[in-house]
């Protein structure tokens, strides 16, 4: 019974951990020029752009993390508000690619990316 308890508690905490990984995002800056929409703009991968059905779409977005542990202070704590204006065609499917000034506002502009927490708004 112990191993069988066992063996059941690694396989929910592998599960547990494979679906945190799978739903990370991360945050990177892009330079202008910008869509007409303003500058709290962002992109995202193709497969989520749907021809077009994700412009439009806004997000907010809060920065929890640098990707290295070892940076401190990579984020700014505030949140922000984008709108998907364009797709990524180079960026991979966890990559939000926001403008500089929208990175700048939630983290270190030094920085090329961050870990965020996003909902649809």
């Amino acid at each position: 019974m112990g191993v069988m308890m066992t063996k059941a508690l690694i396989l929910i905490t592998m599960v547990v951990c494979l679906t945190s990984v799978a739903h990370a995002l991360q945050a990177i800056a892009y330079s202008p020029p910008y869509v007409h929409q303003g500058v709290m703009v962002a992109k995202v991968h193709i497969s989520l752009f749907g021809n077009g059905r994700a412009c439009g779409k806004r997000y907010r977005i809060r920065c929890t993390g640098g990707t290295n542990k070892a940076i401190r202070n990579a984020c700014t704590g505030k949140t922000i508000d984008v709108m998907v204006v364009d797709r990524c065609d180079t960026c991979w499917g966890y990559e939000l690619v926001i403008s500089q000034e929208a990175f700048a506002m939630i983290a270190r502009p030094t920085l090329d990316r961050v870990n965020i927490d996003y909902q649809e708004i």
